[in-house]
């Protein structure tokens, strides 16, 4: 087998797969690429057995086909070494010995046998759906929700993003059971309800294969995998089995105490505030008043505090509540709009916030955060 191929091309796709190859596999195999020739395209794949990406290469001088495991490590280190150039790959089917030359040398690779790599998962076609999704709204309900995902050996249905498809709009849910976000796109819509859960490293894998993309992208999945293909890469990763809690019943519908404030203004304020609070339980106060927001924090251990004052809109009576200041700041962090408004209904209550106004009229978003127990 044989075939010529850009060094700086190869290295973009290898360098985008091997972010699924996973540093505690105890398969060996699992520490290679596969590489599989066709007659006009050259095939990759990397896997963890729980997530798979595929990557293809449209190449015009190849002879022979087959298949050889590459050590991903090895061939990533020496493609990052070279200057843009054609590189030509020579492999022995039988001892799977891999030869790389380049303008100014030659470089050998002991490979294994395909055969070893595991078989990726299929789909059940009798159980599968399938949905093409534009790869912005995709990408947008990952980048909101990912960060609000768990990390719960006892509970793992928390530890990916709920995905729910129907024909008014697809919902991303993440949460973590202090805080909770909740992003649909109603650009984004299935002729049928179903749901998932997706995992957080495919997720993540998404996060950083998106951005590049033009095109809508096809999302099947049955019960067990979600296949996400895209122009040039093919994700397929096992969901997270079992039933994601009735999170809809957790959100407040009642909260008369509305405030309208500057994000940016507000977020400056609560990382100031927060370098005075405990630090083990990062508590800081919000009292709310007509036309003005008093945050404040305090460690009697070290004798410090701080408050400050900002004006705001504000419709409701008096409030005062405490928030994990870390997990304000990371809502605060994922809504993008200048202004936010915050809804509360008392101090014991979970509150909500909203961006204030919204560019995008497909989007809806709201963030939730559970309150935290103000001493007196």
């Amino acid at each position: 087998m044989k075939f010529v191929v850009s060094s700086t091309e190869l290295l973009s796709h290898l360098s985008a797969i091997s972010k699924v190859i996973s540093s505690k596999s105890t398969m060996p195999i699992l520490d290679n690429f596969l590489f599989q020739l066709s007659e006009t395209e050259l095939t990759i794949t990397a896997s963890d057995l729980e997530s798979t990406l595929i990557t293809s290469l449209e190449l015009d001088n190849i002879e022979g086909e087959g298949a050889v495991a590459v050590p991903a490590k090895l061939i990533t280190d020496t493609l990052k070494e070279f200057p843009e150039q054609p590189l030509t790959f020579q492999i022995d089917a039988e001892s799977f010995q891999v030869e790389i030359f380049s303008d100014n040398g030659k470089f050998s690779i002991m490979g294994q046998d395909a055969e070893d790599f595991p078989e990726q998962p299929e789909l059940d076609e009798e159980a599968a759906s399938s949905i093409e999704v534009s790869h912005m709204a995709l990408l947008k309900g990952i980048e909101k929700t990912l960060f609000a995902t768990a990390d719960d050996e006892l509970r793992p249905v928390m530890n990916g993003i709920y995905v729910e498809l129907s024909p008014d709009y697809m919902s991303f849910v993440a949460s973590d059971a202090h805080k909770l976000v909740r992003y649909r796109r109603m650009d984004a819509k299935a002729e049928f309800e179903s749901s998932f859960i997706l995992p957080k490293k495919p997720a993540s894998l998404l996060k950083g294969l998106l951005p590049k993309e033009e095109f809508d992208v096809k999302m099947e999945f049955d019960e067990k995998n979600a296949f996400f293909t895209l122009s040039n890469y093919k994700l397929i990763c096992r969901l997270v089995e079992g039933n994601y809690p009735s999170y809809n019943s957790v959100i407040p519908t009642n909260n008369p105490n509305k405030m309208i404030i500057d994000r940016l203004n507000f977020f400056n304020t609560v990382k100031r505030v927060s370098v005075f609070s405990n630090q083990a339980s990062n508590l800081i106060k919000l009292n709310i008043n007509e036309g003005q927001l008093v945050v404040s924090a305090q460690d009697i251990d070290f004798s410090i505090s701080a408050v400050e004052k900002l004006s705001c809109e504000y419709e409701g009576d008096e409030i005062e509540i405490g928030f994990k200041s870390t997990f304000l700041q990371e809502i605060l962090t994922n809504i993008s709009t200048g202004d936010v408004q915050v809804e509360l209904s008392d101090p014991t209550r979970a509150g909500l916030l909203l961006p204030a106004e919204t560019d995008d009229e497909d989007e809806d978003m709201l963030m939730l955060l559970m309150p935290m127990m103000i001493n007196a």
